[in-house]
């Protein structure tokens, strides 16, 4: 006979004890796999990945010429071939973390049912916006919304300021967050929740299985997740570098920056990021980035106030109007748009930054699982995608702002078109402006330092099976690996250093693509087999049970009523003739 909700719920509430001790005995700790102090290093993806980066340092500095023309190269195929796959996927990638987050997934927590996140929001945020794009917007934040301006986007006419706005936004808002989002999600999920080893091939078992994750198709993930790890972030270092030294030329203190100074940059910022890997995730960059956070709002709201600061103010509004209108156009704008003429645009705007976001993406999406975990999969996914898209919007509207405005009263500070020259320029335009270059330039060499620890931390816990607090060694020996990679592209750049790096990032960033493609489908599967998403299934099912047993016994019970009331009336009717 088949039990009826009915006779379950019956049987529950008869023995309260016994169901206790069921529940006492299911809230066992996690035991974390990554908490080993003696992992060994995992020298069948070590030594893929060194060899990749060597060949690439030697390649770049014996043969400066024929590395650039292959990056180049490369770079042609991939947006003729691949450019579609970065467009379409990009959007995809949001909408996906978007509806996670809404769905009944969004309540599981990365981590012990009760456990309680491990740093305050404020560290949280501030840990995650300096890891995840500091350099990038002290590069872009003043040079993009005005090249955009200046130049016009595909499909739009020069000197639209929506349009500048909305195409900047697009970069830098949603999407870089979402790629994060969803590889910070599967790590979380499968270290603090499962007690899986912290590396994206753990986060691929429910896809390959165990055996695979520990066989090669797993060493193959996590060789391409520290190869893009290492590009990504000296494309990040290179671009620091450059400015940096746009920076001191500005100030007066070198009157052209060549490359010995380049060289001199990069290696004292080495050695201070050396200094605070050794220090630990939870001191070195957790001060560094609240600092950091602190520096940014400082010259954020200098160019706000000495700035146009009404303009900016109805710029922050009509951006966001502006990048909502416009969402599915730029979404959807490939090769063809623009009557064919886009291609060349999206290789060195769109595709790149989705090159360079996914390519960050290992790096970037561990080190936001190493510090979210005990926060719930909803309150992740709006912290990771909204507080930083604000802020960035904030920023854009600032710094570019200022610098369209400046151009519109003919005091344009657009120069020789050099990037990396044009914050320093708006600066140097306002009143006490050369103090905050100075500013500007420790913010950008502490940003240096956090990006190239994190990376460095999450590359030297892949190097150890995904040991949660990797040798502090192993991770510096990283960071000056990545630096030289950085250097290395610089260097064979000459001229066209930031050309350079773009093209390598693009190239080095392709494969990861199709990992995080296979990220999101690894998710869906083992997020439906999370207990408490079953438990929400076996409620739905025993609470539709119940709905029909009480349905049936409802019915039941009208129709033995009706009966009761036919045999009354027919004993009334019986009464009378009687």
């Amino acid at each position: 006979m088949q039990t009826t909700a009915t006779g379950e719920l019956a049987d529950l509430l008869e023995s309260p004890d016994e169901i206790g001790e069921h529940l006492t005995a299911d809230s066992e700790d996690i035991v974390l796999e990554g908490e080993r102090e003696d992992a060994p290093l995992q020298w069948a993806v070590i030594v893929p990945a060194i060899v990749v980066v060597l060949s690439t340092v030697i390649w770049g500095l014996a043969q400066p010429d024929s590395f650039s023309t292959f990056a180049s190269s490369a770079l042609n195929f991939v947006v003729s071939n691949l450019g579609w796959a970065f467009i379409l996927f990009g959007t995809v990638f949001v909408f996906f973390v978007i509806v996670i987050a809404a769905s009944r997934f969004g309540s599981i927590r990365l981590g012990r049912s009760d456990e309680a996140p491990e740093f305050r929001t404020v560290s949280w945020i501030a840990m995650m916006f300096a890891a995840g794009m500091g350099i990038g917007l002290m590069f872009y934040g003043t040079a993009e919304p005005l090249t955009f301006y200046r130049d016009g986007v595909p499909g739009h006419a020069e000197h639209g300021v929506g349009s500048a706005m909305s195409s900047t936004l697009f970069h830098w808002t949603l999407h870089p967050w979402a790629i994060y989002a969803i590889v910070g999600l599967a790590i979380g999920y499968s270290t603090y929740r499962l007690g899986r080893r912290q590396l994206l091939s753990s986060a691929f078992i429910p896809l390959i299985g165990e055996k695979g994750a520990n066989g090669w198709p797993g060493r193959v993930i996590d060789i391409l997740a520290i190869v893009a790890t290492v590009f990504g972030t000296a494309c990040s270092l290179g671009l620091g570098a450059l400015q940096i030294g746009a920076g001191l030329s500005a100030a007066g203190i070198i009157e052209s920056p060549g490359q010995w100074t380049v060289l001199g940059i990069v290696l004292v910022l080495t050695l201070a990021f050396i200094l605070s890997a050794l220090s630990g995730v939870g001191k070195g960059i957790q001060y560094l980035s609240n600092f950091n956070m602190i520096l940014a709002a400082i010259l954020a709201v200098f160019v706000f106030v000495v700035g146009p600061t009404v303009s900016i103010l109805n710029l922050i509004p009509g951006s966001i109007g502006a990048y909502l209108s416009n969402f599915f156009e730029m979404a959807g704008r490939t090769a063809m748009s623009a009557d064919g003429t886009a291609g060349e645009w999206l290789g060195v705007w769109t595709i790149f930054y989705w090159s360079w976001w996914i390519s960050w993406s290992p790096f970037v999406g561990m080190f936001l699982a190493r510090i979210s975990r005990g926060r719930s999969i909803r309150e992740f996914v709006v912290g990771v995608l909204l507080v930083p898209a604000g802020v960035s919007t904030v920023w854009f509207a600032i710094f570019g702002g200022t610098a369209i405005v400046m151009e519109q009263s003919g005091e344009s500070i657009w120069g020789n078109g050099s990037t990396e020259e044009q914050l320093f320029d708006l600066l140097q335009a306002l009143p006490g402006g050369h103090v905050m270059a100075i500013v500007a330039m420790v913010l950008l060499g502490i940003f240096f330092v956090t990006s190239a620890d994190s990376a460095s931390t999450v590359m030297g816990s892949m190097s150890q099976r995904g040991q949660l607090d990797a040798n502090k060694w192993v991770s510096a020996a990283w960071g000056v690996a990545t630096a030289a990679i950085g250097l290395t592209l610089l260097i064979s750049g000459g001229d066209s250093a930031l050309t350079n790096l773009r093209n390598v990032t693009i190239v080095a960033a392709t494969p990861f693509l199709f990992v995080i493609i296979g990220l999101m489908f690894s998710i869906v599967k083992d997020l439906r087999n999370d207990v408490i998403y079953l438990d929400y299934r076996e409620q739905q099912k025993f609470a539709a049970r119940l709905a029909r047993e009480r349905r049936l016994h409802s019915q039941h019970q009208h129709r033995r009523d009706q009966a009761r009331r036919r045999r009354e009336r027919q004993a009334q009717r019986g009464t009378r003739k009687s």
